[in-house]
């Protein structure tokens, strides 16, 4: 993937077992929280997609949020992201 400014896929690999999308829920929420890493909405939208892909509905509702607040730019880059991450994990 060749964006990860974050650094968060050291911690996504757990979130591979997970059924529920809730790991990937969590990291889209560290990103748009600033929690121990700067905001990055692109990749928070990355992250609340793979949890929609898994049928999270709280992670669609914050991805449709955060959408409000990007550029189609950096949604299709977040998109883009996604499928690059479901692809190679």
């Amino acid at each position: 993937m060749q964006r990860d400014r974050s650094g968060l896929l050291d911690y996504s690999m757990p979130a591979r077992r997970d059924d529920t999308g809730r790991a990937f829920l969590e990291l889209g929420i560290r990103c748009t929280t600033g929690t121990a890493l700067p905001v990055d909405l692109v990749s928070a939208h990355m992250w609340f997609n793979l949890a929609a892909m898994r049928g999270n509905t709280d992670a669609i509702r914050l991805r449709r949020e955060i959408a409000a607040e990007m550029t189609t730019q950096e949604i299709t880059s977040a998109q883009r992201a996604a499928r690059e991450w479901a692809i190679t994990h």
